[in-house]
């Protein structure tokens, strides 16, 4: 390559900080947006409730404040770190930590290995803090965290023992198949990613997300009847419906399905569902009534359900759900998640080949402070995260409109099922219940949002009527 590695640092750092100033540019804009927009809009009055609107003002501009802070933190961060060469840093460090136990450097996977684990483990410390911050300040404020410190603590344990169980065998893997598989490397790549990504996806559901969820399924009534009804109607496989007790971690609510081939399941958060209580609460609730030995104390009791356990009334009715439902199983009629999948596993290929005509290149590595050596790992890293930055970018961006193009037409699916005027109350009352500001910048929410504005999906629904 024709550039020294001290002109292509230079560039990537410039870009790193130019991507930085595009998306404060747009931030500042959103801000502007949520002190300004003060007037609950025409297509909403009568509907949106001036206090809800000013909840919702106020959240999403706490958000965006915190947001700004956060960010520049780690761009500072960031540039610390890749200026004053600690990648290369920790590379040695783990280095020698697996020479201590008798493995030399030529055993380059076990030090990426010890190299994955150090990066996490300092990149969770430094997290932590805005995490802690975002869950217990902002979300707490604003009425959405449920998480107690101890709940908190042991699901981020999990969290942290689950990544480094998945990530560290799998980037092993990655680097082995790399090193083995010679000039073609890229094409036995790509074929384990595949095999990955179809085994994750239907492990993931049934035996990783109950780690940190419960899952039951949709007691039988009227809800469950019209699911399975609309199921059929559209030919949906459905195999089980779950609810998910999303209630316990955040008063945010959401629907969604999974599965391969005639194994579909779908699952809808407790929070969607209007006045829905876990059948064990229930349960519980009854017993601790029977524990009651006293008049006063049943009284006391009857006045704490009435004051503080009374429903506020969040969640969407049975005729809500079903239309929320008939949006998401339109993605599926119209095979937007295999699109998706199909052009994740294009783009995995493509990247791939490129990186297998860079990863020689030692500029790359001099570049980041890696003289005379060239680590696979380090590789992948310069060459994905920094050398492809641009094309990420602009990736991100193009998914983030089709992403929009297939909500609009998952909204046209639910109203040609007749649903339409349910579609649009449920729309506002999920924006509502979790304090959507449904006023945007123009810039920042084509940018940033890969479903719709509120306004502009009621406007679309309007139209295809």
């Amino acid at each position: 390559m024709d550039i020294s590695p001290e002109s292509l640092f230079n560039s990537i750092v410039a870009f790193i900080w130019l991507a930085y100033i595009w998306e404060t540019y747009l931030s500042f804009r959103q801000i502007n947006v949520y002190k300004t927009a003060t007037t609950v809009p025409a297509p909403l009055a009568g509907i949106l409730k001036k206090e809800t609107f000013e909840k919702a003002r106020l959240y999403q501009l706490d958000k965006s404040n915190f947001g700004m802070w956060s960010g520049i933190y780690s761009q500072i961060e960031t540039t610390l770190i890749l200026v004053l060469g600690g990648i290369p840093w920790l590379w040695n460090t783990a280095g020698n930590v697996t020479a201590r136990v008798g493995y030399s450097p030529e055993y380059e996977i076990t030090q990426t290995c010890m190299f994955l684990l150090l990066a996490s483990v300092y990149s969770t410390f430094t997290s932590l803090p805005w995490s802690v911050y975002s869950t217990f300040v902002i979300e707490e404020r604003h009425g959405f965290n449920k998480q107690t410190p101890g709940f908190y603590a042991k699901d981020q344990v999990k969290k942290f023992v689950l990544m480094q169980a998945i990530s560290i065998p799998l980037i092993a893997c990655l680097i082995y198949i790399i090193k083995w598989g010679g000039e073609y490397f890229f094409v036995y790549v790509w074929i384990f990613i595949v095999i990955f990504t179809l085994v994750f996806m239907t492990v993931y559901a049934d035996y990783i997300a109950p780690l940190f969820d419960k899952y039951t399924p949709l007691p039988e009534g009227e809800l469950r009847c019209k699911i399975e009804e609309l199921a059929k109607s559209i030919d949906f496989p459905l195999y089980k419906l779950y609810v998910v007790e999303g209630s316990k971690r955040s008063s945010h609510s959401n629907a969604y399905f999974y599965g391969f081939y005639k194994n579909k399941r779908i699952v809808l958060f407790d929070t969607l569902l209007e006045n829905y209580e876990p059948s064990d609460k229930k349960q519980e609730e009854a017993e601790n009534e029977e524990e009651k030995k006293t008049d006063e104390e049943k009284e006391l009791l009857e006045e704490k359900n009435t004051s503080e356990d009374k429903p506020r009334g969040k969640g969407c009715n049975n005729e809500e759900v079903l239309a929320v439902l008939a949006h998401e199983l339109g993605h599926w009629k119209l095979n937007h998640t295999l699109k998706n999948i199909l052009i994740f596993q294009v783009n995995t290929f493509l990247n791939f080949f490129i990186f297998g005509l860079l990863m020689d290149k030692q500029v790359l590595y001099d570049a980041f402070g890696f003289y005379n050596i060239s680590p696979t790992f380090i590789g992948l890293m310069i060459i994905f995260q920094f050398i492809f930055h641009p094309y990420n970018e602009l990736l991100s961006f193009l998914m983030t409109r089709l992403s929009r193009r297939f909500e609009f037409q998952a909204d046209a699916f639910a109203k040609a099922l007749k649903r339409t005027e349910f579609l649009k109350s449920a729309l506002v009352k999920l924006n509502v219940d979790n304090l959507g500001f449904p006023v945007d910048d123009w810039l920042y929410s084509s940018w940033h949002y890969s479903h719709p504005p509120l306004l502009e999906r009621l406007k679309a629904l309007g139209k295809t009527e």
